[in-house]
């Protein structure tokens, strides 16, 4: 049986994006409580009943969450220019190693705006 498990966890940041026209909104320094959905795809362990435990998920992503939270993201390397999507892809190079069943990250930086990535192998499918 193929599966695919969703967690879901919360940080709050603040961040500018440098590269948008100045007269942007985006481009004053602002914050969010983003919001991370992370998921695995694969086959359920028969005797287990179960692809993985959810706490492995927790584990796996709380050293990524703590890196980010209460912090200004531009000021991390790999994020001066912080958009969802450079943010999702970030978290999914640092993610992968420890969850190669790794299938997308989603970013929700507001209640109705939200980025999916999949991952550079999936861009070839």
């Amino acid at each position: 049986m193929r599966v695919e498990l969703a967690k879901t966890f919360t940080f709050e940041a603040a961040h500018h994006l440098p590269h948008v026209p100045p007269q942007h909104k985006c481009r004053r320094l602002h914050g969010h409580s983003y919001r991370v959905e992370i998921v695995v795809r694969g086959e359920v362990n028969p005797e287990l009943g179960w692809l993985m435990d959810f706490d492995a998920i927790r584990q796996a992503f709380e050293p990524i969450r703590l890196q980010l939270d209460h912090y200004y993201l531009n000021d991390i390397p790999g994020l001066e220019n912080p958009t969802s999507e450079i943010l999702a892809r970030w978290i999914w190079e640092r993610l992968a190693p420890a969850l190669p069943c790794l299938y997308r990250v989603s970013i929700a930086e507001t209640c109705t705006s939200a980025c999916h990535y999949y991952g550079e192998a999936s861009d070839d499918a």
